[in-house]
């Protein structure tokens, strides 16, 4: 079980940006004659790391820097970090698509990995092809392949779909049918990007089951995903990446607090620097503000008290907005999503909106939250595309209330949500 199956050493990716491919062949033959005269490459000189939050005028990128980590056999590793970070580039590099920069990576045993969606399948084969496909390339023998075959259709469901070329599957079936490919067929370590977010709740459900008979079969996971519950009832082990490097690893509880306090609170600032967020740009939010019943701007909250949330934003493109949709989601403090607000379910539609608006206000009557920090995470839709989103965006802290109105404060660690409920004291009635 303490045997190491990875080993990370010295690990460092560097791109050249807006080239294709690994470089410039005058640059190949460069640091070639560069090597062969025992010289260091003058191009690992560059030291500027992927730092999303800024932008860059240099040409030359880490979205790796100096990464060393070993993964022991039978564990599930959460691998996680924002956007930008460098977890999608380390599990290319362990999956032998992309080749590092500097450093080298030891890998004990077959790897099966399910990066994006359509890596791994030739789409002009049919499902059934791909199946034995993907085995003879993980060296498995064809006899093996039809020993596990009814398990690995039957897991993805598209068992109707077998003999359909896959590029007429939709991105569901595809990952369904992938995932169920990689964890069925016998390699020792698994590796799983985000993709499996493009499957419906039923078959996340699955997949990550599977995950755990996984482990309990002695192989090995590495799993990405900006999901901290699943990552915290999935994962043993956390790897937090940070703008291309690693910021800490270890228990995964940890890591998954390391990575969730990395990102601050509203007291600290405004978050409109970010630039690990996604969208068109059409409007970009840049501050939040949290006003009591007295009007009073606080960065912490009492629970049971009346509260406003302001969402100061900056329109970016000229186009006139004409439907803005808004959806506020509130994570709890390991990043489970415990509610969301949207102006579509209460109806509070905003068409039209003028050029001069630039904030949003959302009212919350007797807050009903527990006492503890939760995150929020913005999701906006202009003119039905998707225009900003930016996990874990800003954080609040609620503090203990009377919510009853009984004079007694609610203490901490019953869970996320209060109700009101009332008991009465009755006798059974006789049948």
């Amino acid at each position: 079980m303490n045997e190491t199956v990875i080993k990370i050493e010295n690990i460092s990716k560097q791109y050249r940006l807006g080239v294709i491919g690994t470089g410039v062949l005058t640059y190949d033959i460069h640091r070639w004659w560069q090597r062969m005269r025992g010289k260091e490459e003058s191009y690992l000189h560059v030291n500027e790391l992927n730092d999303r939050r800024k932008k860059s005028d240099g040409q030359l990128v880490w979205a790796l820097q100096d990464i060393n980590f070993d993964v022991k056999r039978g564990d599930i590793v959460g691998v996680i970090g924002r956007n930008g970070a460098g977890k999608s580039t380390l599990l290319k590099i362990l999956s032998r698509t992309t080749i590092p920069t500097t450093g080298s990576v030891k890998v004990k045993g077959r790897i099966a990995s399910l990066l994006e969606v359509g890596t791994g399948f030739h789409h002009e084969l049919t499902g059934r092809q791909n199946i034995f496909l993907n085995g003879a390339i993980l060296g498995m023998t064809r006899e093996e392949i039809r020993r596990k075959f009814d398990e690995i259709v039957d897991f993805s469901g598209v068992e109707k779909y077998l003999d359909t070329p896959v590029k007429r599957y939709s991105s569901g079936m595809y990952v369904r049918l992938a995932f169920a490919v990689a964890a069925h067929l016998e390699s020792e370590i698994l590796i799983v990007d985000e993709v499996l977010a493009v499957g419906d709740a039923e078959f996340q459900r699955k997949a990550l089951g599977k995950m755990k008979d996984v482990r309990k079969q002695d192989r090995t996971v590495l799993f990405v995903s900006h999901n901290m519950g699943s990552i915290l009832n999935l994962c043993n082990t956390g790897l937090f990446l940070d703008f291309g490097t690693v910021r800490s690893s270890g228990p995964v509880e940890e890591q998954v607090r390391n990575y969730l306090q990395s990102f601050g609170g509203v007291d600290v600032g405004s978050f409109g620097s970010r630039v690990d967020r996604t969208g068109n740009g059409h409007v970009i939010f840049t501050d939040a503000v949290f006003n009591n019943s007295y009007g009073d701007a606080v960065t912490s909250l009492m629970t049971g008290e009346d509260f406003t949330m302001n969402l100061t934003f900056r329109k970016a493109l000229p186009d006139p907005i004409r439907v803005l949709n808004i959806s506020l989601g509130i994570s709890d403090d390991y990043g489970n999503r415990i509610t969301s607000l949207g102006n579509e379910v209460t109806n509070d539609m905003m068409l039209d909106v003028p050029d001069t608006a630039t904030s949003i206000s959302v009212s919350m009557p007797k807050l009903p939250l527990m006492p503890g920090q939760y995150y929020v995470s913005i999701h906006c839709v202009i003119n039905g595309v998707l225009a900003d989103v930016l996990q874990n965006a800003f954080t609040f802290v609620v503090e203990s209330g009377d919510f009853y109105k009984t004079g007694r404060l609610i203490p901490s660690g019953q869970g996320n949500f209060l109700v009101p409920h009332n008991f009465k004291l009755g006798t059974a009635k006789n049948v």
